[in-house]
């Protein structure tokens, strides 16, 4: 971790081994301009890794009898155009949909200065913004769907990773829900499991109580890029969480205090092959060999979870920073703890 080390962006890291930390350390900082350091309690933006969330959210509503996974996507956002019509919700989980990359149907950012709002959609995704209503929200990718009636391939024949997909999903959370996708999340997951400082984050809503923000390093130096026209679509990658917090997570994981047994294996089987000939998909979650893992790449964050469920070990970095990568990273942390000797938890664990 010593690319992670001095007044530079930071990174979080954790180490579970039955059940026991034993490692829980920050390097750097959260906040480059106000000197804030990062801690175990940061809190990062997880991009994708949200997507674990969003599928729990889906599989808690199955359980209720709230809804089915075999649900036509169109019984719950009839709004969907009509090629959308054999697109279920199992489908939508793992990427089989066929949905139109939502991110291919911004308007271009223009190359002068956009005029005042009027409403318009915001440009597209690389530009960075500031914190403002100009950025894409779910139901703003519903309404880029509707105006697409094609899919890039028949409905469950084949794989193409689907943002747009999870931030359908965070929105039929909402119907079946009846309160909006973040609240759901606060009060079903969040709530019950701990995670007191984790949210999906809304503008105008509760703040990140210990929040990172977002760097690329250009020309040398660090610049803040913390916030992308795509970054409040909650359902693909808009929950903040920090080691701590995902430490309670993992623990979810091995009995029934969130989901029944049942809704676990289902999230962990590999449903479907991905363009990766070593990796295949479940509910939110990534399956390679003895390991079950997300990574979470947006704007000025690159984040990772990987589980050794069968030897109970998990390894979380989290950094708020666009590079490099950590999931190579986490397995090297990884191998050295499922080839060594159980050890004592270090100083800076609790």
């Amino acid at each position: 971790m010593r690319a992670y080390q001095g007044r530079v962006p930071g990174a979080s890291v954790l180490v579970l081994r039955d059940g026991e930390t034993v490692v829980r350390r920050s390097y750097g900082y959260a906040d480059l301009e106000h000197g804030v350091a990062a801690t175990p309690a940061t809190d990062y933006r997880l991009a994708s890794v949200s997507k674990q969330f969003t599928a729990a959210a889906i599989l808690l509503l199955a359980e209720d009898g709230k809804l089915g996974l075999d649900d036509r996507a169109r019984r719950w956002l009839p709004t969907l155009p009509a090629a959308a019509e054999p697109i279920t919700i199992r489908h939508l989980l793992t990427h089989t949909g066929g949905l139109i990359d939502y991110e291919d149907l911004l308007p271009q950012a223009p190359s002068a200065p956009p005029p005042p709002s009027t409403g318009a959609l915001p440009p597209a995704s690389a530009e960075v913004v500031e914190e403002s209503d100009r950025q894409l929200r779910d139901a703003d990718v519903l309404h880029l769907l509707e105006r697409t009636d094609r899919l890039y391939f028949a409905p469950g024949t084949a794989y193409r990773y689907s943002n747009g997909g999870y931030a359908m999903l965070a929105l039929i959370v909402e119907k079946a829900g009846g309160v909006p996708y973040q609240d759901f999340l606060r009060e079903r997951i969040f709530a019950p499991l701990g995670m007191r400082g984790t949210l999906a984050r809304v503008h105008g809503g509760a703040p990140v109580p210990h929040r990172a923000y977002g760097y690329a390093e250009e020309g040398g130096r660090w610049l803040r890029t913390d916030q992308s026209s795509t970054s409040a679509v909650l359902g693909d990658g808009g929950v903040y969480s920090s080691i701590d917090d995902l430490a309670r997570w993992d623990a979810a994981w091995y009995d029934d205090r969130l989901l029944k047994d049942a809704s676990r294996r289902a999230a962990l089987t590999p449903w479907t092959r991905t363009d990766e000939a070593d990796v295949e998909y479940g509910y939110g979650w990534r399956i390679t060999g003895e390991t079950v893992w997300h990574s979470g790449e947006t704007i000025g964050f690159r984040n990772v979870v990987v589980r050794w469920p069968q030897r109970r070990v998990t390894v979380v970095v989290l950094t708020n920073r666009n590079d490099p990568e950590p999931y190579r990273v986490a397995l090297a942390i990884g191998q050295r703890f499922l080839n060594e000797p159980a050890v004592r938890a270090r100083p800076d664990s609790p």
